[in-house]
């Protein structure tokens, strides 16, 4: 009992305060600006209510339908045999009306060792009106994107389970619409995620019994993809996530759940240039393979430049610019995003859960408050989170999400526990 305290201990302590460590004693004029870009940025939406009132923190939640948009590893430890979840969500409503995001997912289990699942992502961009340089009218049309999943679980041990999906991407946004004298296309991606998840419940903390899980997954690993025969080809949010959870069975009828989510994105950051000759003068050059561009994304941030009195960067003998001490490591720092979340069972029929989600200000600016409750009777869940956030003026700002879910059965009474 005592190597699980500490191990979840270290894990918990390290997650927080290395997501943090970057940013500690930095101001707004050490802050450059330099936002990493994908393509298919839909692939990156949380749809899932529960885990988007948590503040995105569900890489380690207890499993159920939508464990395979966060991790399919953790679909083995499910106390059901099957389940159905579908998901809607309004998005960006405070700019148009007519965006939504959708969601099916489902599993089944297989014996003791194996889970298969499947997922459809729907994304639809609303109605659009297509018009030339001189703002002549060309035609409507309705961007569309979508995803189709299939997962497959299996359990390594009693308290290790992993899991892979095999995923295809389809996204629309032009029509085939003819730009700059060429035909625009369709994008089209072949992606993977790997997970990996433990569980465990002989957690006895302060006389409280409880359960602790860990997951760690690698997401949206694919091929570049370009809505041009001639255009560059531009990476999908490849990520890493860790998340880790802790559920404290209070009593009877009360338990509590701490999560936390630790996540980066594995594309290269966008390097600095000179704003003349466009030779790179401080980072690494971004026009290289996925799994280069994967493990590059570790060590290629270009930090701050130095600049002299009239703005122009200071540069070395070699061309290159004067970066300031420590900005790289910094930057990189910069990068990792902190979902945390809470979330309250009464008799396993009311949850209530709250969350807050942060991400640099140098590297996006997310930051919000989660708020959502959920409901269960029977074999029917429903659940609800209300995203508010910290800026004016936010896109995301009321985004609300709605998911219900079907459990279509409970696992087997006598099935053995497979062996660590």
């Amino acid at each position: 009992m005592s190597s699980y305290k500490i191990l979840i201990l270290s894990i918990f302590v390290s997650s927080v305060s290395f997501s943090q460590g970057g940013g500690q004693g930095v101001t707004q004029n050490d802050i450059q600006l330099n936002t990493i870009t994908t393509a298919l940025p839909f692939l990156g939406i949380n749809p899932d209510s529960r885990s988007g009132a948590m503040g995105d923190a569900g890489t380690a939640l207890s499993p159920n339908s939508s464990s395979i948009l966060w991790n399919t590893a953790m679909l083995n430890f499910s106390e059901s045999k099957s389940e159905i979840g579908i998901s809607y969500t309004p998005w960006l409503r405070q700019l148009t009306s007519d965006m939504h995001l959708s969601y099916l997912s489902g599993y089944a289990r297989i014996k003791d060792r194996h889970v298969v699942g499947g997922a459809l992502r729907y994304f639809s961009l609303g109605e659009i009106t297509f018009t030339d340089n001189a703002g002549g009218y060309i035609r409507e049309f309705k961007p569309n994107e979508f995803e189709l999943t299939l997962a497959y679980a299996f359990k390594l041990a009693e308290k290790h389970s992993v899991g892979i999906n095999g995923k295809f991407a389809y996204s629309n946004l032009t029509g085939g619409l003819v730009t700059g004298g060429a035909p625009t296309k369709a994008a089209i991606a072949g992606i993977a995620d790997i997970s990996y998840a433990f569980r465990t419940e002989d957690i006895n903390w302060f006389k409280v019994n409880g359960i602790y899980s860990f997951g760690l997954t690698i997401n949206n690993v694919g091929n570049k993809v370009a809505y041009s025969e001639n255009a560059r080809r531009d990476f999908l949010p490849t990520s890493l996530k860790i998340g880790n959870a802790y559920t404290a069975k209070i009593d009877k009828y009360n338990k509590l759940t701490v999560s936390v989510d630790v996540s980066k994105l594995l594309v290269p950051t966008p390097a600095i240039r000179d704003n003349l000759t466009g030779k790179l003068i401080s980072g690494k050059d971004n026009n290289v393979g996925v799994v280069v561009g994967m493990v590059q994304s570790f060590y290629d941030a270009p930090g701050r430049i130095i600049k002299n009195d009239n703005g122009d960067p200071v540069l070395n003998e070699d061309g290159t610019a004067q970066v300031k001490k420590g900005s790289k490591f910094g930057e990189e720092m910069r990068e990792i995003m902190i979902g945390s979340g809470l979330e309250y069972w009464y008799n396993d029929i009311f949850a209530l859960r709250g969350g807050y989600f942060y991400e640099n200000i140098s590297k996006g600016g997310r930051q919000f408050f989660t708020v959502g409750v959920g409901f269960k009777y029977n074999i029917f869940a429903f659940d609800f989170s209300y995203l508010a956030s910290l800026k004016r003026n936010n896109p995301l700002a009321n985004t609300m999400r709605f998911t219900l879910r079907f459990t279509l059965g409970e696992k087997s009474n006598d099935s053995k526990e497979t062996p660590e």
